[in-house]
């Protein structure tokens, strides 16, 4: 163990007779490999003294990318990490997911790269596997799911050198790119006033965790359209993605003296859920009550009734998130423009509300 003076760097020199490594050198310099190749590129966000520290510690230990670039090239991992803060039963009974990740695969596959899935279960988990990932040189960037408010995520990975999109609705000033349908609030004005049309009047919101943008949103312009039209929201209920608690939730709405006559969903699962517990309940839907679900996955044309929802289009979404964080990769790819928005599918989940 050396330390350059006046330097503070500590590094692990290389075995006599063996050419140093950029894993040795990241490694030495508390880094990720890919924060070696930009410091060397002058690229990236690196701070100027991470900057300096990894050129230190590669002339300590006397590597340079002229002499070692085959060691650069295998930088590249063709590798992106998908990481999703949920539950494993959430995410195996939840086809949004399947339709994300087939949106995103259809991207890579083609172009050689995998995709790297990981399942935490907390914000300290996830921030830590982030670590990990950029110190190991596993992964080349990342898709972040489920932007949240004040989000730590774009800037703990903009320290570790990694790439990274997020998938949530167009922000021109995030920190990282956004990549999702705008006009998220036409579309839930335009789920409210199709329940009023039909002349609900106690509508509810099963939404789903407070602290994500994307409940927020919607559960803002859900309220305030309900006021605009004279009226209180029945109530707004918030869960954390599960059938468990979307039966809960529902269940609760329908127990009231006074229940709801329709609910809106953050999601189509849930709002399956809903149904049959309504069903089990022996309501009629839409005779009963109306569903509204959000994201409009395959299944719901499937279903009996078929399930009314808004379009999302999250395949598409996938494919631009991922041809996005190709390009943000160095790769030649055009990035693909979601200039729809989210749209409303009307089908037999919803209809008048009961006399």
């Amino acid at each position: 163990m050396s330390t350059t003076a006046g330097q503070g760097v500590s590094t692990t020199a290389a075995k006599p007779g063996r050419r140093p490594t950029i894993k040795q050198v990241a490694a030495a310099a508390g880094v990720s490999t890919a924060a070696v190749s930009q410091a060397f590129n002058d690229k990236g966000r690196l701070s100027e003294a991470t900057r300096q520290r990894i050129l230190d510690t590669a002339t300590e230990l006397g590597w340079s990318p002229s002499a070692s670039a085959a060691a650069l090239r295998s930088a590249r991992t063709r590798t992106l990490a998908l990481v999703v803060r949920r539950p494993t039963d959430v995410l195996g009974a939840d086809p949004h997911f399947s339709e994300l990740i087939t949106g995103i695969e259809g991207e890579l596959a083609p172009r050689g790269y995998g995709l790297l899935l990981h399942l935490v279960a907390g914000a300290q988990e996830e921030n830590a596997l982030y670590k990990r990932l950029a110190a190991e040189g596993r992964v080349d960037g990342a898709v972040l799911t489920d932007a949240r408010a004040d989000d730590p995520r774009p800037a703990l990975l903009a320290r570790l050198g990694l790439p990274a999109v997020l998938l949530g609705p167009p922000d021109r000033t995030a920190a990282v790119p956004r990549v999702g349908l705008g006009h998220q609030d036409a579309a839930v004005e335009e789920v409210v006033r199709h329940l009023l049309g039909l002349g609900h009047r106690r509508i509810a919101y099963v939404a789903g965790p407070a602290d994500l943008r994307h409940t927020r949103l919607r559960g803002g312009v859900f309220e305030t359209a309900l006021r605009q039209a004279g009226l209180r929201p029945y109530a707004v209920l918030h869960t954390d993605f599960t059938e468990v608690s979307a039966v809960a939730a529902t269940q609760a709405l329908l127990d009231a003296a006074d229940r709801a006559t329709a609910i809106v969903y953050a999601n189509d699962s849930m709002a399956m859920c809903g149904i049959g517990a309504a069903q089990r309940a022996g309501l009629r839907v839409p005779d009963d009550l109306s569903v509204v679900g959000y994201d409009n996955l395959p299944l719901g044309r499937w279903l009996h009734p078929r399930l009314t929802t808004v379009d999302q289009q999250v395949q598409r979404v996938g494919a631009a998130a991922a041809r996005l964080l190709l390009a943000r990769c160095g790769e030649d790819v055009e990035e693909t423009a979601l200039d729809d928005r989210p749209r409303l599918v009307v089908r037999e989940s919803t209809g008048p509300a009961p006399g």
